[in-house]
């Protein structure tokens, strides 16, 4: 028999297999050791992982986000590493298209102009016609171009390394003065803390729009207040450097800027997709075959 820990308590798992939803800081010793496949809570953060060290019988770390840096920290012999890649695609991209479109339009000056009643009619911007760059080339930031197609734009695609019509870092450095949309959607990694740093961001376009959706410290706050309250560039961000960003932070406060609370991938698109991740992995466990999305850690 093998035993799961998972948030869904209704999963259609193989016969074979036997799912614990309680609570995990409620589970005994002898219960802990039991697990061999562990998905921690959705958002659980490092609290969620940090019951990893007390399960003795853990092969399985199946996360339910892409990101998988935290889980890092408690690498172990024995345990393999996978990610939800796939699973955040819909609801990040859409989240993104939402935050570029509220930004351009100025939907976030219109909701303040309710509460005052002052009727403000402007001619504001469109993402047609605009020369965006997504840096990041995983399912996520396919998905994004895909959503961007309709308003008849091509985005040019950026990873560390080029690859069919994804062109490398370089390529983006000496091109970042020309877009008017810059997307962020790569994984927090050492290659990617301050991506976006005081050098980069001041190469921008004036007016250009900072797009965040990856990880807060991809992007360093302190350059970014300091653009943002120059007035060179506009953003909108999901995430944030701190996280969550605290009362009276200076980012609560910069102009142009667009701050929703880390909610990219948790819209209702999410469970219906991670629910089918989890049963695809512990059927492909069960029968020997290779489970997706690993990570070498």
């Amino acid at each position: 028999m093998t035993t799961i820990w998972c948030q869904w308590s209704d999963l259609n798992l193989p016969k074979n297999f036997s799912c614990i939803s309680k609570p995990i800081a409620e589970l005994t010793p002898p219960e802990l050791s039991q697990i061999e496949i562990y998905v921690p809570q959705y958002m659980g953060g490092v609290k969620a992982l940090s019951i990893i060290p007390q399960l003795k019988n853990l092969k399985v770390l199946q996360l339910l986000m892409a990101g998988y840096d935290d889980a890092l920290a408690f690498k172990r012999n024995g345990v393999r590493l996978f990610n939800a890649r796939g699973v955040h695609d819909f609801s990040t991209a859409e989240l993104t298209l939402g935050l570029i479109i509220s930004s351009l339009r100025g939907i976030d000056k219109f909701v303040r102009n309710k509460e005052s009643g002052a009727w403000d009619h402007q001619r504001l911007d469109s993402i047609y016609g605009k020369k965006v760059a997504i840096v990041g080339a995983g399912s996520v930031a396919s998905k994004i171009s895909a959503m961007l197609n309709a308003f008849e734009v091509k985005p040019e695609m950026f990873a560390r390394t080029s690859r069919g019509h994804v062109k490398d870092i370089k390529s983006f450095d000496a091109e970042i003065s020309n877009f008017d949309i810059i997307i962020l959607i790569v994984p927090l990694n050492d290659e990617t803390q301050h991506f976006m740093n005081s050098d980069r961001i001041n190469k921008m376009k004036q007016g250009a729009l900072l797009i965040n959706v990856a990880r807060g410290p991809v992007v360093d706050t302190f350059a970014l207040l300091s653009a943002l309250n120059a007035g060179k560039i506009r953003a909108a961000v999901d995430v944030t450097d701190p996280e969550p960003l605290p009362p009276g932070h200076p980012l609560w406060q910069a102009p142009n800027l667009i701050i929703s609370p880390h909610v990219g991938g948790n819209s209702s698109a999410f469970e219906p997709h991670g629910r089918k991740l989890i049963e695809e992995q512990c059927l492909r466990f069960a029968s020997n075959q290779p489970l997706i999305n690993e990570i070498a850690w």
